[in-house]
């Protein structure tokens, strides 16, 4: 049986999830300094936008999402599942002419704004809810659509008056959402869920058209993804499964979206499967103070930058969009204490519990000899560093001394690897400086042999680091 409406507990459990799905509902949907005049918002829709079939047989964009995860559900489960997408909405703006009738503008300017033609996103929704058995064999499809639409509103001027109006324009667009699960092999009951969005619009490009994207967008399904809830039993992480599901992890297919344990760490119960890929339990930073729709950004700059722009473009802003107003009102009520809470916060300390006991609780401050932070001293001692001389002192390594001057073959670890060390690897460098941080920890300073910019780093200490494990010793140094 499948039915669309969720029960009560399921719809708490996507409320939290929705927080971070917004995040990617909205991400890129209009970008500082967001007025509808700036070059970067004129090439919008960038995330998991699904177009119609004759659209995407044109061009590299996709007309379907295709999911694929394990799960491991009790008996009786029930699979609860959202798709959330954007549909593209045109609005033009309309002022009154002389004789009452209204005429198409390229912007209308008012007091507090300056209205100019824009694409809205509107918020969809597809709820679908079967019970697992259901989904074995052929599974099931479920078919959705929305009607074409036009909305007008009036605007008023400061006095009252109409002085123009807004159309608002939606296409139809329809689309199917198909759910399907099979047993996979191994030593214990789970199941591989397959999720496939389709946009099954059908819509073609108008003859002569050209290769118009801009065109093709109010028949799409923009920034779509889905959330996944079982009633019982949980979903196995695609990126850290158990090591005797890491096989069938391997073979599960995953196009143009990728799916994430969501919700509350610890919890296995929830999805997110979304077109922008992240970690297993996404949150959002809970010093954020609202959003900003420019999640791969920073919010202090944003809301500092927002807060800087002049009385003109905050009015094209709020001219713009609506969640544009409300990001320039955000950013010039931000109180102080606010935006200094956006300057940036540690999440790696943690309380230090067990062990000897001691006579102080663990507190803010420098570690005494068993690891725990003393209340009476900072956790950093600059006094400290007296001992310490990154230009003198040594470090043995493969039983031979390394310090400046000694050359060194690069082997970065593949934990602390980034993509620039994967081109170091196997170099000869040599170590310009041994480094000691405030947790106990040597680092070596090097620059590498061949660099014709060696000379430059040096002289503004701007080295590449390697821990002592991630280089093997050359001859003695000169």
């Amino acid at each position: 049986m499948t039915v669309t409406a969720f029960a009560p507990e399921t719809e708490a459990r996507f409320d939290l999830a929705r927080q971070v799905a917004d995040a990617v509902l909205f991400e890129g949907y209009v970008l500082y300094p967001y007025r509808a005049s700036a070059a970067k918002n004129r090439l919008r829709w960038q995330f998991g936008v699904l177009v119609p079939p004759a659209w995407g047989a044109e061009c590299e964009e996709h007309d379907f999402q295709h999911t694929e995860c394990l799960m491991e559900p009790k008996a009786g489960a029930t699979l609860s599942v959202e798709l959330r997408f954007l549909h593209a909405r045109r609005r033009t703006v309309e002022r009154v002419r002389p004789d009452g009738g209204f005429e198409t503008v390229r912007e209308l300017q008012l007091d507090d704004r300056v209205l100019v033609p824009w694409d809205e996103g509107a918020e969809e929704r597809v709820e679908v809810v079967a019970a697992v058995d259901d989904l074995l064999g052929d599974g099931i499809t479920v078919p959705f659509g929305r009607p074409a639409r036009e909305d007008v509103a009036p605007v008023l001027d400061a006095a009252g008056r109409t002085v123009g109006r807004t159309v608002r324009r939606s296409e139809e667009i329809s689309g199917a959402v198909r759910l399907s699960a099979r047993e996979i092999d191994g030593p214990y009951r789970a199941l591989r869920l397959t999720a496939v969005v389709e946009n099954t619009t059908p819509w073609t490009p108008p003859e002569g058209h050209g290769a118009d994207r801009d065109a093709a967008l109010p028949y799409s399904l923009v920034a779509s993804h889905l959330l996944m809830a079982l009633s019982a039993g949980s979903f196995l992480s695609m990126t850290d499964p158990p090591e005797w599901a890491k096989g069938a992890v391997a073979t599960c297919r995953n196009l143009h979206t990728w799916p994430v344990l969501a919700g509350e760490p610890g919890r296995g119960d929830l999805v997110l499967s979304s077109p922008i890929i992240l970690e297993d339990h996404p949150a959002i930073a809970p010093e954020s103070p609202g959003a900003l729709y420019d999640s791969l950004e920073i919010d202090e700059i944003l809301a500092l930058r927002t807060a800087a722009l002049t009385d003109q473009e905050k009015r094209e802003a709020r001219g713009t969009d609506e969640r544009a107003a409300a990001v320039i009102d955000l950013a010039d009520s931000m109180p102080a204490e606010v935006l200094e809470r956006l300057h940036g916060a540690v999440r790696s300390l943690r309380e230090v519990t067990g062990g000897a006991s001691t006579a102080e609780p663990a507190a803010e401050g420098f570690p005494d000899e068993h690891g725990v932070p003393r209340p009476d001293t900072p956790w950093w001692d600059p006094a400290s560093e007296a001992g310490f001389d990154p230009a003198q002192d040594r470090v043995v390594v493969d039983g031979r001394s390394l310090g400046a001057g000694s050359r060194v073959l690069l082997r970065p670890g593949l934990r602390r690897s980034d993509a620039q060390d994967l081109f170091l690897q196997g170099r000869s460098a040599k170590v310009e400086a041994v480094l000691h941080d405030v947790d106990g920890g040597v680092h070596l300073a090097v620059t590498v042999e061949g660099d014709p910019g060696a000379d430059i780093r040096r002289e503004q200490g701007r080295f590449l680091y390697f821990q002592p494990d991630e280089v093997t010793p050359l001859e003695d140094e000169a």
